[in-house]
């Protein structure tokens, strides 16, 4: 496109390139001009005439010193300050800057930092050819019957990574939205209203539907992928040993036995038969090419999370165009050590949960839920759980699910709704559960889960579910290996060792997480294994692989092992085929000790693994090592049991079979009593066990085993892996089910009364707003905005007139770049045109007017001219509601007079709570 076949910027453009929207502020004020005040053409080249000249800034922004100048300032993921910025051990001062340490440089007018990085698009980036990225209030170019159902109240242009959503805007959007839908007397009108009905419901079943395809995919490949490791299928090379070899013995998952028997399977051919070696060179041979692929696997998985998922390749138009160097002004260089930096993300590593659960609590990742992850997650985690490390697949389906479930919704209102119907979806490919995915996405996952919602998630989980049946993607017409059955009640007396695996599953899961946390907290990321992460992920594969060879029940595949621990002994076997989990003679104290010691070293093994491997920088879970830990020692505490039952005399109380005790069952109960330590669910892990078992007849030892496991754990400790990896990466997650102790403190112990501010009784020009602009930004808070205010006429303060967002500031300021660096900008109270009644979707959606009309020095468009205001006076408690309950982005602070004070913003809030849980502990 030609310069002068481009539109004209205007107020209603979609977000134009970071990169141009930085030229464009970096010309304000400054000698040359731009030859064009057009956008970018489709190649991203920007039609400039001059380099951009240099540039005075105010001295309060490059020479002022602040306590964020701190050279072992940690870096974070751009999202709540460092605990370490809250050191004062009193909150004694009031109505100051903020009596929280650290708030008074979160929220100084100026700080000296230079300004962050923005990221850079690679070479291989495929960002050129995605599709058009438009405003969150663009227009939809139809013809609108106006109304007045609802006021203007600001346009809201785009969301940068890591800033907080305005769930109030976009709730009213929607609103405004279906009731012109409503409105519509066509019969056109009325289809188009049953189709927006009906849009979330196909939406979702398409993301139910290719969530199991992708899982079925990854199933079949990591199968594939893990018995590589020991040969090759003779009749065709891509079949898996459980293919190629359906009736083999403890692979065999059409009759899940514990029992090993030894076939021979003349299809299948290890590395040494291959070529050729028997003998001690033949192990060896099978030793050295199971090592060696398994480092491949890994490394691989590695390397395509570090080169495709790396966040600072992630780049899209809704980047903030200040947060560049290139604003540092060049006679005063800051110092790139003292600026604060952004902690590089790897989105495919780790489960994913964590992020999601912060994206649906109201934050911005851009990238994360993108085609790219989804690709790179899916073949990572094939290789990555194929090489034998301790994870698991099932917790990344959930993160899976919500790329397929964000790639498919191009409604921002209906994008909420869909990413827990998809994380629903992929909790029950995992666990074949439909129901207790449902239910996970409620307790684990959304903060946001009205009827609607649940319904939708419900019917999302059932189609996959539904269509991984279909495809059977373990030829046994299972959704998960692990699936049993058993046939017998439990007794009374069971419910003492059953409340005991709950106390063994609370206690690992604590200290689990402990382990974990200070793993990559003191180790990870303090030593050299933060700048190698691909020999961190090498090392610990072969320490695995060595360990793992040593025992017959490590070197399983996890669920593989999940389904032998789980598995009932048959009633009548050939004693000499008794080499697996079950006992020849069952009142054997010797050959229970004998198993118990088999089981043990790999419950240590896989424990032990299990903290340093949660973390790498490769797509893994932490469902199923933690299912493996509880169903050994719940195994383990079974055969002992049934030992104990047969030497004192039970056998006759337990029917002709002579066996009340079922060492599967209590391997079941273990399992899910330290997947609850771990991860402290409930009502959804009890659920996900009664549908993986068939039956509600276990219910009550499942439900009480998970009870007191999550009470014991958070006695030990009160968050749970995922709670531990938000605050590990510092992600802005507000946790809403979590109760705090406010004391003595007071609103205004938190408010900022120097805001920088946008005051209508001085002269507001194009220079001096985009020099507050660029206070914010190099300050941190970008999430934020300004205050608009006025001095009251009778009082000695000023009124709140509205609130302005820095991004749609930068948008308005880009606009007139051209104009005169000193021409004043406007910010009316009212509009005065004919638009004051109208809905805001419909002055977006076609209202026909010509947009030379509008004024682009009338920055009212923007406001926020009704934010949620409370009184200085109010309980703390009523603000924390503000920000859960009704997801506000920022609140503005008022004395009992109705005289502005100060304004609370989501991320200073967080910082607020971090510090006052730093001080509890």
């Amino acid at each position: 496109m030609s310069p002068s076949e481009a539109p004209a910027p205007g107020h209603f453009n979609p977000p134009s390139p970071t990169t141009w929207r930085r030229e464009r502020l970096l010309h304000i004020g400054s000698s040359s001009t731009m030859s064009s005040a057009l956008p970018p053409n489709n190649e991203g080249q920007q039609h400039v005439a001059d380099e951009p000249s240099e540039i005075s800034l105010p001295t309060s922004i490059v020479g002022e010193t602040t306590s964020l100048r701190q050279p072992d300032r940690q870096s974070s993921y751009g999202s709540i300050p460092t605990p370490k910025l809250f050191s004062r051990p009193s909150l004694n001062l009031r109505r100051s800057l903020s009596r929280v340490p650290g708030l008074q440089a979160l929220n100084a007018k100026s700080h000296p930092s230079s300004p962050l990085h923005s990221p850079t698009t690679p070479s291989y980036s495929i960002l050129k050819t995605q599709r058009p990225i438009s405003a969150y209030d663009a227009p939809l170019k139809d013809d609108v019957v106006q109304g007045t159902d609802a006021r203007i109240n600001g346009i809201r242009v785009w969301y940068s990574s890591f800033t907080s959503i305005d769930w109030l805007h976009d709730a009213i959007k929607d609103s405004a939205r279906f009731a012109r839908l409503r409105r519509r007397p066509a019969l056109r009108s009325k289809i188009r209203l049953l189709i927006d009905r009906g849009l979330g419901w196909f939406i979702v079943t398409v993301v139910g539907f290719l969530t199991a395809c992708v899982a079925f995919l990854v199933v079949r490949s990591e199968q594939w992928l893990f018995d590589l490791k020991e040969g090759y299928c003779g009749s065709g090379w891509y079949k898996s040993k459980r293919i190629c070899c359906p009736s083999s013995g403890s692979n065999s998952a059409r009759s899940p036995s514990p029992v090993r028997i030894v076939e021979v399977c003349s299809d299948w051919r290890s590395w040494s038969e291959a070529l050729g070696q028997t003998g001690t060179k033949g192990e060896m041979v099978d030793y050295l090419s199971w090592n060696v692929i398994a480092l491949v696997l890994a490394g691989t998985a590695c390397a395509l999370t570090l080169l495709f998922t790396k966040s600072t390749t992630f780049t899209t138009r809704k980047e903030s165009g200040v947060l560049k160097p290139e604003f540092a002004n060049p006679q005063t260089p800051a110092d790139p050590s003292l600026a604060p930096k952004r902690k590089i993300m790897y989105y495919a590593a780790g489960s994913g949960v964590p992020e999601i659960k912060t994206i649906l609590s109201g934050f911005v990742i851009h990238g994360f839920l993108g085609g790219r992850v989804l690709f790179t997650k899916a073949v990572g985690l094939s290789m990555a759980v194929a090489s034998g490390l301790s994870l698991g697949k099932e917790g990344p389906f959930v993160h899976i699910g919500s790329c397929i479930g964000n790639i498919l919704t191009i409604s921002t209102a209906k994008r909420r709704e869909i990413l827990s119907a998809a994380c629903a979806a992929g909790v029950a490919v995992a666990f074949g559960a439909p129901i207790g995915g449902t239910l996970f996405s409620l307790e684990e996952v959304s903060y946001f889960f009205p009827p609607k919602v649940m319904w939708r998630s419900f019917f999302c989980a059932m189609v996959a579910a539904i269509t991984l049946k279909m495809l059977d993607p373990f030829g046994t017409g299972k959704i998960v290996l692990f699936q049993v059955t058993y046939d017998k009640d439990w007794q009374a007396y069971e419910l003492v060792p059953f409340v005991l695996l709950g106390v063994l599953g609370g206690v690992y899961g604590a200290y689990f997480s402990k382990l974990n946390y200070r793993w990559g907290k003191y180790v990870r990321n303090r030593t050299w294994m933060i700048r190698h992460p691909l020999l961190e992920v090498l090392m610990i594969t072969l320490v695995t692989t060595i360990l793992c060879l040593l025992n017959p029940f490590t070197k399983l595949g996890g669920p593989d092992l999940v389904l032998q621990l789980f598995s009932e002994c048959p009633a009548e076997y050939d004693p000499n085929q008794t080499l697996g989990l079950c006992l020849a003679d069952r009142g054997s104290a010797t050959q229970a000790w004998q198993l118990s010691k088999l089981l043990l070293m790999a419950l240590f093994v896989k424990g032990a693994l299990t903290v340093v491997t949660f973390g790498l920088k490769v797509p893994c879970g932490i469902f199923i090592p933690s299912l493996g830990v509880g169903a050994c020692a719940g195994r383990i505490l079974g055969v002992w049991i049934q030992l104990w039952q047969h030497q004192n005399g039970y056998k006759q109380a337990c029917g002709k079979e002579g066996d009340c005790v079922i060492p599967g069952l209590y391997a079941m109960v273990g399992a899910a009593a330290t997947l609850s330590g771990v991860t402290r669910t409930t009502v959804s892990l009890a659920v996900i066990m009664f549908e993986l078992t068939d039956t509600l007849t276990y219910a009550v030892p499942v439900m009480l085993a998970v009870l007191v496991a999550k009470t014991v754990a958070d006695a030990l400790e009160p968050k749970g892996i995922y709670e531990l990896v938000i605050d590990l990466n510092q992600l802005p997650f507000l946790d809403a089910k979590h109760e705090y102790l406010w004391g003595d403190l007071q609103i205004n112990d938190v408010t900022s009364q120097d805001v920088e501010s946008i005051n209508l009784d001085e002269s507001n020009t194009i220079m001096s707003l985009r020099d507050k602009l660029l206070a914010l930004n190099v300050s941190g808070n970008e999430d934020s905005g300004f205050p608009i205010l006025r001095k009251d006429v009778n009082e000695a303060g000023s009124r709140m007139v509205g609130y302005i967002g820095a991004s749609e500031l930068e948008h308005a300021l880009s606009i007139v770049a051209d104009a005169d660096a000193d021409r004043e900008v406007r910010f009316q109270a009212h509009y005065t045109h004919d638009l004051a009644a109208s809905s805001m979707s419909s002055l977006l959606d076609g209202h026909h007017r010509s947009r030379t009309d509008d004024d682009p020095f009338d920055f009212s468009f923007y406001m926020d001219q009704a934010p949620l205001t409370i009184s200085s006076n109010s309980p703390m408690e009523l603000l924390h509601q503000f920000f859960v309950k009704l997801g506000a982005r920022y609140v503005v602070i008022t004395d009992s007079e109705g005289l502005y004070e100060g304004v609370i913003d989501k991320k200073t809030w967080l910082a607020f709570l971090s510090h006052l849980e730093e001080k509890k502990s």
